[in-house]
């Protein structure tokens, strides 16, 4: 059974920063892809970056430069640091994985298991 529990979110000013957490089962954090999304009221979900199995890591865009996936595996755990964090990142955010080659692993993936999501409130 995949489970994944985040946490960490809250709220900050503009410019700010935040890391969430996503405890995962081993099997799924060893073998799974990986990553973050995010859904703000009104809008559709979309992907902020995933990590495949193999280590490799997709951004989208909005995020490159600011956000940072990382894993420690010895808690079986996922990190996404957000740096100079904007008002148009208030969302939910949500740990999510499948069970798919990492040739597949990407921000527009259909991922089908997630966590209960933590809200992210950036204020300007």
């Amino acid at each position: 059974q995949v489970q994944l529990v985040e946490s960490g979110g809250g709220s900050v000013q503009a410019g700010g920063s935040l890391r969430l957490s996503c405890a995962a089962s081993r099997d799924t954090y060893s073998s799974y892809c990986m990553g973050w999304f995010r859904q703000a009221p009104g809008k559709e979900r979309e992907g902020v970056v995933v990590i495949a199995n193999d280590g490799s890591i997709s951004y989208a865009d909005s995020v490159k430069g600011r956000f940072t996936i990382s894993k420690d595996n010895a808690k079986n755990t996922l990190y996404l640091q957000m740096n100079s964090l904007k008002p148009e990142d208030s969302a939910m955010y949500y740990c999510a994985a499948e069970w798919i080659p990492s040739s597949w692993c990407g921000v527009r993936s259909l991922l089908t298991h997630w966590g209960q999501g933590t809200q992210v409130t950036v204020s300007s």
